[in-house]
């Protein structure tokens, strides 16, 4: 469904600023797969989601989406197929524009509305009450509402339901819940697991969150220095806990994780 090959990235090369995001990443997606991804500042986790999602061209490789081949595919046009939402809420809509509004651009831009003279329809203004009523926040009644009105919960909540409201092929989750309180969090994290298991969404979540990296999907990717160094599914992850984790990464790499925000998730989970 999903595949990359080879891909690199160097950021301004023959520079004293050069940095090797990527590389030689290679990766393939079933559909349906719900891949979380963990990893050090730095590892190349939002670089590997700004390949497939077209922010900038690989120096190497190819990357392939439902058997098309879209390496060279600029993002404008990627974004009929990939939804992406990330860490920081106010990202991902228009605050002077109504939630209405926010949801008609989404909805023309995703489906197969391609005319610059098409419009939202009756029966698209009810999907969208619909649709908003399923995320038991109330904002089927504030349609008229402008977004910047909205908590970052709301907003985010909000920016789920427009990247998911026609189906993609891809769903890019970038520590979508990382600025938002616990219990928002946990609320759009739940949001999350229904639309995505609902809809048999192909999935990529970013997460600082170890336990979270382990429970939440079929796959765990964890990576470091522009690479994919682990890769878990199946029994294996079913019975892994956090330090088999850990454990398996210094083993992979010869060295432990020193990120933080990763191990002070590891001691607030194990304190709960």
């Amino acid at each position: 469904m999903l595949e990359l090959n080879h891909v690199s990235m160097t950021f301004n090369p023959g520079t004293v600023n050069e940095k090797k995001a990527l590389t030689d990443i290679n990766l393939h997606l079933n559909q349906g797969d719900f891949a979380t991804i963990v990893g050090s500042n730095g590892a190349g986790k939002s670089t590997l989601f700004n390949a497939i999602a077209g922010a900038f061209v690989p120096d190497t490789g190819t990357i392939t989406l439902d058997g098309a081949d879209i390496t060279f595919l600029p993002d404008f046009r990627r974004s009929k197929a990939i939804g992406r939402l990330f860490q920081d809420p106010l990202k991902g809509t228009a605050p002077n524009m109504t939630i209405e509004e926010n949801l008609a651009l989404a909805f023309l831009r995703a489906s197969t509305h391609t005319s610059p003279f098409s419009r939202i329809t009756k029966a698209d203004r009810d999907l969208f009450t619909e649709r908003l009523a399923q995320l038991g926040l109330g904002l089927e009644d504030r349609m008229k509402q402008p977004v910047g009105l909205l908590s970052g919960g709301q907003r985010q909540a909000l920016t789920l339901l427009m990247a998911t409201l026609v189906t993609p092929k891809l769903l890019l989750l970038d520590e979508h819940t990382a600025a938002l309180d616990p219990a928002t969090a946990e609320k759009v994290l739940e949001l999350t697991k229904k639309i995505v298991a609902e809809n048999n969404i192909t999935c990529l979540m970013i997460t600082h969150n170890m336990h979270a990296a382990l429970e939440l999907g079929n796959r765990t990717l964890m990576m470091d220095s522009g690479r994919i160094v682990l890769d878990v599914s199946g029994p294996e992850r079913a019975t892994m806990t956090v330090d088999g984790l850990l454990d398996r990464f210094a083993k992979n790499v010869g060295r432990s994780l020193d990120n933080d925000r990763i191990l002070l998730s590891k001691q607030e989970s194990a304190a709960e």
